[in-house]
């Protein structure tokens, strides 16, 4: 299909289950919100941002249930939605209704289980991801962690991460094995929050884990990034149950 560039996860999910992930390109903003911004809090022009969702709506079967982003660890049954609850993860086992989260630098997460009957988008930032808002959100799904996959969408990388000695306390008090998600740079610390995310998946029973191979830091040609720019736009993943 012509039309936005979008990115499709390349994982082994049932054919049922249909997942999108935007890059800053095919929309109509302009300047730091060049082009596909998909953020309505980013100070961008509201009817640029209502043209670039609706240009959505010819890969996807419904408005997506938009969330307002905390960075907490909360979830909801995104069939059973309130307009804009705060939240950082969704997940549906009704056909249609579209999940999504919003990112420029941090990670999204897309859940299925292997027979295609639920799915789940995350916001991990690093504050919800350290709290455990992947952990809440397999224990809100209807099946169990052994049978979930998951694809790590774009992030900061972990060449760009860079964190205070704090943060990485605060995810070693979690859970000890973070330790060997960062490497010493400076007086600071790079982190990895695709190792993380892995770690915590495979905790809860996740083997099959896919995607975390990109840095929307280190690419402004294709990604926006709020740890670079600042004044940015918004990307945003989507699944849902054909």
């Amino acid at each position: 299909m012509a039309g936005l560039p979008l990115i499709t996860p390349d994982w082994p999910a049932p054919p049922n289950v249909k997942a999108l992930q935007t890059t800053r390109h095919g929309g109509v903003s302009t300047g730091v919100y060049a082009s596909l911004n998909l953020g309505d809090h980013v100070r961008d022009d509201s009817q640029h941002v209502a043209a670039n969702r609706q240009l959505l709506s010819a890969y996807l079967p419904s408005e997506p249930v938009w969330l307002n982003q905390v960075h907490g660890v909360r979830v909801i049954d995104a069939a059973l939605s309130a307009c804009l609850e705060s939240a950082d993860a969704s997940f549906s086992t009704r056909k249609q209704v579209v999940c999504v989260t919003m990112t420029a630098d941090c990670l999204p997460v897309l859940l299925c289980d292997q027979a295609g009957t639920a799915v789940a988008a995350i916001h991990a930032g690093w504050r919800s991801l350290c709290d455990g808002v992947v952990e809440a959100t397999a224990a809100a799904m209807p099946v169990p962690a052994s049978q979930l996959m998951a694809w790590l969408g774009p992030a900061i990388g972990p060449d760009a991460f860079e964190v205070g000695a704090e943060v990485r306390a605060q995810f070693m008090a979690q859970d000890a094995q973070a330790e060997s998600a960062f490497k010493a740079n400076g007086d600071k610390w790079l982190g990895d929050l695709y190792s993380i995310a892995r770690q915590r998946l495979q905790s809860l029973g996740v083997a099959q884990i896919y995607g975390g191979g990109r840095c929307t830091f280190s690419e402004p040609e294709t990604f926006f990034s709020y740890r670079r720019d600042g004044d940015t736009g918004r990307m945003v993943c989507f699944i849902w149950l054909e």
